[in-house]
């Protein structure tokens, strides 16, 4: 991979507006690979009942893509890609943050109540992550 030139970055990531169907009985929003996210999902998982000022993430993913989307309440998203970082705030259940691969991200500000859904394009796999912020740089061709 190039250093001037990396093979994923921060400016690939993006908020997806998601289709809303809205009726007095209440919103309805639905999600389908390769229509509404550029990946096929393979694994849904969510976070929720984050203590008040406990952090989530801290790592990045070899190969991965991700919706990050804030199912209720709110949440912010750094984004680092080892040269640029961009944050991004959720705060509304009808648009996902599309997060692609070699992209550090960490989650924090969690509102109470609030609850993150992440649609993933592979089942879990250790082998895919990188948790230390330092050989994360080294495998992107960053420092150290």
């Amino acid at each position: 991979m190039s250093e001037t030139e990396p093979q994923f970055s921060v400016d690939q990531c993006r908020i997806v507006e998601l289709p809303k169907i809205s009726d007095p009985r209440g919103n309805l929003t639905f999600i389908e690979g390769r229509r509404h996210v550029p990946f096929d999902f393979q694994r849904v998982y969510y976070l929720y009942d984050v203590p008040d000022g406990a952090e989530r993430g801290g790592h990045a993913h070899k190969a991965l893509h991700q919706l990050i989307i804030p199912m209720s309440g709110s949440f912010d998203v750094m984004l680092d890609d080892g040269r640029k970082k961009k944050q991004f705030q959720l705060d509304r259940s009808n648009f996902g943050l599309y997060v692609c691969p070699l992209i550090w991200r960490e989650l924090h500000s969690f509102s109470s109540g609030s609850v993150c859904m992440v649609l993933a394009s592979n089942t879990y796999d250790e082998a895919d992550y990188y948790r230390d912020y330092s050989e994360f740089l080294r495998a992107i061709g960053g420092q150290p």
